[in-house]
């Protein structure tokens, strides 16, 4: 049992001495963050390559990059984090760019408005035994 414990002990103190590099979504260059100044989107995506997140309703593109170093479990820390958003006109020419960093949330406002569900408008009852009944079944076509 006491081999059993020693085991586990110096397993866990040899996997928290690992430093792990942790890249999530695109993956830039130094040189890449100090030249974000682009013309139109074909010369933006030779450059970044393709979005993140494309917003077909706004005509913007979103581009994540975040870097974490990872040295243990309880040592995690995040070298940048940014969101880089690029809006298009109908010519496809960038109107407006803006950079976010996510490290820095002093600077971020959430808004406190909620979606209503109107689709669905259910009693105390029928949210309790909402599920309880036969299936209906509704129709595939117009």
């Amino acid at each position: 049992m006491v081999r059993f414990i020693l085991i586990i002990v110096s397993s866990i103190y040899l996997f928290n001495c690992s430093n792990q590099t942790i890249y999530s979504g695109k993956v830039f260059n130094k040189e890449d963050f100090n030249n974000i100044n682009f013309v139109n989107k074909v010369n933006l995506i030779e450059k970044m390559g393709f979005p993140s997140f494309i917003d077909p309703l706004d005509n913007k593109y979103f581009y994540y990059s975040e870097k974490e170093t990872k040295k243990s479990i309880f040592n995690k820390s995040t070298e940048y984090s940014y969101v880089f958003v690029f809006k298009f006109d109908e010519n496809d020419k960038i109107v407006e760019s803006k950079v976010y960093d996510l490290k820095n949330t002093e600077n971020i406002d959430l808004i406190k408005e909620e979606t209503e569900n109107e689709v669905v408008k259910r009693g105390l009852i029928e949210k309790i035994f909402g599920g309880v009944g036969p299936q209906q079944t509704l129709p595939n076509s117009p």
